[in-house]
């Protein structure tokens, strides 16, 4: 009986033992699994970046300095999506620099070159391509042996008033590659400009980690008699004073102040620039001279134009993937493939396009550049007066006659106005959420200048919030149209560069294409429309330039 008893027990304990074992099988097959599923959607969207921005290797970028500035809790995606948009728009490292700032060694582009490499086949014809090779040299003539510069590049034709934006490659070596697509027949020249040498980014990258704060900005607060004037950031250390938090409760914007002395928080009545330390170490200033090493076109090694020929019917097209979102001819910008971007000449036409539309216009002054303009070619829209600060806005027209409505709002801090009644500090997703939309709602905004001086985390976080806003839109009314605008270059200072360079401008504007690449929104490529062009960069395009980004916008709204 006894073995019998014995013989039970063990079968009863290899059942347990299976079952016991099996489920931390089956315990390790789901973490397996899960493990799989979740670096897959890691390898896809860390594919979706790099199809929106091809990049060579990079080196890591430095830690930012950001130990005082808390956001809300945020999603593992938008963690996840952080991290990956941080890494696609990783600069080189470069060497670190003497103190005081030595030029001997930096990039100079009176020395450097590039060559335009012959064309396979002898020929160049419409849909082929063009590469030109860049070679950097320092002060004194040698090779750099190291990348890091920011080149921009472009193929024109003055004459036929053309002309097309490059995609600049670093091989980390010293050495760039320029290539870009020939869209049009006859002449094409090759022009290379250096906005910044890269130890010029070493400092720029080192003032954004070291001093995110140095634009800072006041608000004046006001009871009765007394009024006190308090500085304010995205982010103030509070082991200092007391803060008043201003954090936006709907979208988790941080926003603070420091206290008043005498009056409480709630007081508070406008928002405006304070003001702008430097930051600069010894010599640090020689690395940003206007006409030296700062947006300066570098020679040709040779010929700097080719001639196109017409495309012959068999042939393939080689132009560059992703294609440019398009191109001048005779001063007109065009969209390649088959896309169509109508001309819209006539106020007549403007008005029809328009008719029975609420456009709503959100950002910074380059928005409030298209609501001056459509109220410039409308005879019949008809603005209001609210009594707004010309600089800050808000503004309200309307066309009566074509029963059309069009709005124009400052975006919410930070923002480098003047005086800005805090009752019209608005946060565009917040905005967002109070429209109806619909077919007659046209939705436009731009947001990237103001934020050139903080961490690329805080204009990514704003960005995912106003996508947040935009979903949400889209879901109640899908058929609403939101268009947005992309940065611009534009002339460069010392003061220009440091508070808002071109370099800046290219990483956030890399980041709002991925951000917003998979919703269903339309761009004015407004880089490579101010880039193409061959009027001179301007922080404000010119009226020919706006005029096409007009012509852009209408053909979203009016595609037939």
């Amino acid at each position: 009986m006894a073995i019998i008893k014995t013989e039970a027990c063990k079968r009863r304990d290899v059942s347990m033992w299976r079952s016991k074992y099996a489920a931390i099988f089956l315990l390790l097959a789901l973490s397996v699994l899960f493990f799989l599923l979740r670096h897959i959607n890691l390898l896809e969207f860390q594919n979706k970046i790099n199809t929106t921005f091809p990049i060579t290797r990079v080196y890591p970028v430095p830690p930012r300095q950001l130990d005082y500035c808390s956001y809300q809790p945020r999603t593992p995606e938008d963690v996840l999506e952080e991290r990956l948009l941080l890494d696609s728009i990783a600069w080189p490292e470069t060497p670190l620099l003497p103190v005081p700032v030595s030029l001997t060694r930096t990039s100079d582009p009176a020395h450097s070159t590039f060559t335009v490499l012959p064309a396979r086949g002898g020929k160049r014809r419409v849909g082929d391509r063009l590469e030109a090779r860049i070679l950097m040299r320092d002060v004194q003539g040698r090779p750099k042996s190291f990348g890091g510069d920011v080149l921009v590049a472009r193929l024109h034709n003055p004459a036929l008033g053309a002309g097309v934006a490059g995609r600049v490659a670093d091989h980390l070596n010293g050495s760039y590659t320029a290539v870009f697509p020939l869209l049009w027949e006859g002449r094409a020249q090759v022009e290379v400009t250096l906005v910044h040498p890269s130890e010029a980014v070493t400092v720029l990258r080192r003032l954004t980690r070291d001093h995110p704060d140095r634009i800072f900005f006041h608000s004046v607060f006001s009871s009765g008699s007394v009024s006190e004037t308090m500085v304010c950031n995205v982010c103030l250390p509070s082991n200092q004073e007391p803060l008043c938090n201003y954090t936006n409760l709907h979208t988790g914007e941080p926003w603070f102040c420091y206290k008043p002395k005498k009056l409480s928080c709630d007081t508070r009545i406008s928002h405006s620039t304070g003001g702008f330390n430097q930051n600069l170490m010894a010599k640090e200033e020689k690395l940003f001279q206007s006409g030296v090493n700062m947006k300066v076109f570098i020679r040709a090694s040779g010929s700097d134009s080719v001639t196109v020929l017409p495309k012959e019917e068999e042939m393939q097209s080689s132009v560059l993937k992703p294609e440019p979102s398009g191109y001048y001819y005779q001063g007109v910008w065009r969209a390649p493939g088959g896309a169509t971007v109508h001309q819209f000449n006539d106020s007549a036409v403007i008005g029809q396009c328009l008719r029975d539309k609420v456009v709503h216009l959100y950002g910074d002054s380059t928005i409030r550049q298209w609501f001056e303009y459509l109220n410039s070619v409308l005879p019949d829209l008809k603005e209001f007066d609210l009594h707004s600060p010309k600089q800050v806005g808000p503004f309200m027209a309307v066309d009566s006659v074509h029963n059309i409505l069009v709005k124009y709002r400052c975006h919410g801090p930070p923002i480098r106005f003047g005086n800005v009644p805090t009752s019209e500090l608005r946060y565009i997703a917040n905005e967002l959420d109070s429209l109806v939309g619909g077919s007659r709602t046209v939705v436009v905004f731009g947001i990237w200048s103001h934020f050139s001086t903080f961490p690329v985390e805080v204009y990514l976080r704003r960005l995912q919030g106003i996508r947040r806003a935009v979903r949400r839109l889209l879901d109640r009314a899908p058929d609403t149209l939101v268009v947005i605008r992309t940065a611009n270059l534009k002339a460069l200072t010392l003061y220009e560069t440091l508070t808002n360079s071109d370099w800046y401008s290219l990483q956030r504007d890399k980041v709002l294409r991925a951000v917003f690449k998979d919703l269903n929104v339309r761009l004015v490529d407004a880089w490579e429309m101010t880039l193409a062009h061959h009027l001179p960069h301007n922080l404000h395009p010119q009226p020919p330039i706006i005029k096409n980004m007009i012509d852009v916008l209408l053909s979203y709204i009016c595609p037939q």
